[in-house]
C-alpha cells in the first residue's frame, strides 16, 4: 500500500503523508476506515516508529485522519479537503509546466491543441 523511495531527498515522513493523501484522494482509503497503528506501519515499512508518528501527526493536523484513544486511527469522516488539495496541487504543477513550455516559445493555444 505504501511505497517508500529511500533514495529520494523527500523525507520519509513526508513520503508517508503524501502516499496517504494520495490513497484518500483516489478513494482507496475510505472515510472512517481504520488504518495501521503507528507500530504496525513502522514495522511493515522498516522505519522508526517516530517517523510514522510524525507523519500521522501531520495527517491529523491536515484533517486527513483521526486518532481515537484505545480504538485506533481512522481516515477522517470528511476527506473532501484532501481531494481539493490534491486537485489544486496538480493544477499548480500543470501551470508551471505550461509556463516552462511558454518559455520555449509554445503558445497556450498550441499546447491545448497538442493535448486535446
Amino acid at each position: 500500500m505504501i511505497n517508500l523511495d529511500y533514495q529520494s531527498r523527500t523525507p520519509i515522513y513526508e513520503q508517508i503523508v503524501n502516499q496517504f493523501e494520495r490513497l484518500i484522494s483516489l478513494g482507496i482509503l475510505k472515510p472512517k476506515q481504520q488504518i495501521y497503528s503507528i507500530r504496525e506501519l513502522a514495522t511493515s515499512l522498516g522505519v522508526n516508529p517516530n517517523t510514522v508518528k510524525k507523519a500521522y501527526e501531520e495527517l491529523e493536523s491536515r484533517g486527513a485522519i483521526n486518532t481515537i484513544s484505545t480504538k485506533g486511527t481512522f481516515v477522517a469522516d470528511d476527506t473532501s479537503s484532501i481531494l481539493k488539495n490534491a486537485i489544486n496541487e496538480k493544477i499548480e504543477t500543470i501551470k508551471k509546466e505550461i509556463e516552462e513550455l511558454a518559455k520555449l516559445g509554445i503558445t497556450k493555444e498550441e499546447i491545448i491543441k497538442k493535448i486535446s
